[in-house]
C-alpha cells in the first residue's frame, strides 16, 4: 500500500523513481503485505477497505493499518505534499511551513467526530494548548520571517551605517560622547530619573 502511494505522489518530487525507495525497504514493505501492492489504490478519506471492519483490538496489525489507519493518513499525507508544495518547501532548505503542525491540524479538523463542528486552528486545539504550555516554542529566526527585499534592506542599511561609523570625524564625535557620559555619569543620572518616574 505505501509503495502504491508512494508512485502516485511521485509526481511532487524531482528525485527519479529509480531513486526514491531503496532495494531492502521495498523487500521489507513487501513482507510485511503480502499481497502486491498494485491491488491496493490510496482510499478517500474515511473510506476503509470492502468486507465487515475487524476488532480493532483482536485484529492483525496488519488489518489494523488497512481498516483504521490508512484511510485516515494517506489522505492526510497527500494534503500535507500539496500544501508543502504551495509553501515552495522544496524549492530552497529553509521555510516557515512545519509539516507536523500541518498534519495536526488537518487529522483533527477531518476527524469524523467533528464533522459538524467549525474549523479550528492548530494553536486552538484543547491538547496543542496544553502541551505548549509546558513547551513553549522557541521564537521563529529572523530570517525566515522576512523576504528577501526586507533582508537585503537590513544589510545594505547596516553596512552604510558601519561606513559612516569609520568616518574620521564620527569616531571623534563618538569618542566625545564617550568621555561626556562618562564624567557627568549620564548613566547614573538616567537611572535615578527613571526611579523617581516610576516611584511617582
Amino acid at each position: 500500500l505505501l509503495l502504491e502511494y508512494g508512485a502516485e505522489q511521485s509526481q511532487f518530487s524531482d528525485v527519479p523513481q529509480s531513486k526514491q525507495g531503496s532495494v531492502p525497504l521495498e523487500a521489507e514493505m513487501e513482507q510485511l503485505f503480502s499481497a502486491p501492492a498494485a491491488q491496493y489504490v490510496i482510499p478517500a478519506l474515511g473510506e476503509t477497505p470492502s468486507g465487515d471492519l475487524p476488532d480493532p483490538k483482536k485484529c492483525s496489525p496488519r488489518e489494523y493499518l488497512e481498516f483504521y489507519i490508512f484511510p485516515v493518513l494517506l489522505p492526510g499525507l497527500a494534503a500535507l505534499l500539496h500544501e508543502a508544495e504551495k509553501e515552495k518547501c522544496f524549492e530552497g532548505k529553509k521555510n516557515t511551513f512545519i509539516a507536523s503542525d500541518f498534519l495536526t491540524e488537518w487529522l483533527y479538523n477531518k476527524n469524523p467526530k467533528r464533522k459538524d463542528e467549525s474549523f479550528t486552528e492548530l494553536f486552538s486545539i484543547p491538547f496543542v494548548k496544553d502541551w505548549l504550555k509546558d513547551h513553549p516554542r522557541p521564537p521563529i529566526p529572523l530570517s525566515l520571517l522576512i523576504s528577501e527585499e526586507e533582508a537585503s534592506i537590513l544589510i545594505q542599511s547596516f553596512w552604510r551605517g558601519y561606513r559612516v561609523r569609520c568616518d574620521g570625524e564620527i569616531q571623534e564625535l563618538r569618542q566625545w560622547q564617550k568621555k561626556l557620559r562618562e564624567e557627568r555619569h549620564i548613566n547614573k543620572v538616567v537611572k535615578e530619573f527613571w526611579t523617581k518616574q516610576e516611584a511617582k
